[in-house]
């Protein structure tokens, strides 16, 4: 009996020993990626580990501007970068720090809201902008320098001003001139954070009213939310045109330089990072990813959670190596 016993946690050690051995081998593959992808990377990491058990996907949010200052300005390691708009990746990454740019999801912005939302039992997609200034009603968006959700928060304010008709909509309710610098929101009206996650508990604790965020994470809170006009939410394609009359200025590459963000539809951008004049941490793990939240499947989890993709995705960028892979 003890000899057996003997045998049998011998083998459970060999087991464990070897079951380690497995985990280390695992390859990282590290995503930067912004925080209204939070909901399905979590359930594409989930889905991509289960196809590619050799790889372990380690995923950070944030606003998709300050995922690229990390990897610019920070020097943080990265793989792969995934943004919620593709300009980011052009304006920011591209040539030095990634060589091409896919295009594979939409979205759309919605007015959020929670039951304890002032107003909130008489607003709709026609009073909404009157509802907003009223003494009290407090509205919040994410920070537009380190945010898409953020300038594109006050690009509908501004197409707002035109749709209904309220020229002085945007100096009332935001008042931010051409640019925004932080700090001067107007504190009476507006709550101003990093990103549009970031602003969610303050939403449902009743800190503040109504929220400027992406329809997809409105949806997968569970908030109540106001949809938009198509002339005014950023997300028709065919209200392009409508869109470009309006634009606003936020931070460039470099101090006090700026970059001028006109209205256009919404499009998320993924690329595989390049730092300097090295290669990414792990090449291969961060083209499989990429190639996975490119396919059938991992088209699949962006359309369960809110957020078309785009069939087939675009591709733009120098390297015609990577297109090929990708495209296989």
């Amino acid at each position: 009996m003890k000899i057996a016993r003997i045998r049998s946690i011998k083998v459970s050690i060999l087991l464990m020993v070897l079951f380690a051995g497995v985990l280390q081998a695992r390859e990282k593959v590290v995503v930067f990626h912004a925080g209204s992808l939070a909901v399905p990377f979590a359930a594409m990491e989930k889905a991509f580990e289960a196809a590619c058990p050799q790889y372990d996907l380690v995923r950070e949010a944030g606003g998709s501007r300050s995922c690229a200052r990390k990897i610019t300005e920070v020097k943080r390691p990265a793989d792969v970068m995934a943004s919620a708009d593709y300009a980011v990746i052009d304006n920011l990454l591209i040539p030095d720090y990634a060589k091409f740019n896919a295009h594979f999801a939409v979205n759309r912005m919605v007015l959020a809201y929670t039951e304890k939302a002032r107003y909130g039992d008489e607003i709709n997609s026609t009073n909404w902008p009157d509802i907003l200034l009223r003494p009290g009603v407090k509205s919040g968006h994410s920070n537009p320098n380190l945010d898409p959700c953020g300038y594109r928060a006050v690009l509908t304010v501004k197409l707002a001003g035109l749709f209904y008709g309220k020229p002085d909509l945007y100096d009332k309710l935001l008042g931010y001139g051409d640019s925004y610098v932080n700090g001067e929101e107007n504190r009476k009206r507006t709550v101003v954070r990093p990103k549009e996650t970031d602003l969610l508990a303050l939403l449902e604790v009743g800190a503040m009213d109504y929220l400027f965020i992406y329809r997809s994470v409105a949806s997968q809170h569970k908030l109540k939310f106001i949809e938009l006009p198509p002339q005014v939410n950023l997300g028709d394609a065919a209200f392009k045109e409508t869109y470009h009359k309006v634009s606003f200025k936020i931070s460039g590459k470099q101090p006090g330089a700026y970059i001028e963000k006109r209205g256009a539809p919404m499009v998320y951008g993924i690329t595989m990072l390049q730092q300097a004049e090295r290669l990414p941490l792990n090449r291969a793990g961060a083209l499989a990813f990429i190639k996975f939240v490119l396919s059938e499947k991992g088209q699949s989890i962006m359309r369960q959670n809110g957020q078309p993709p785009i069939v087939p995705p675009r591709i733009s960028g120098e390297s015609q190596e990577i297109r090929k892979m990708l495209e296989e």
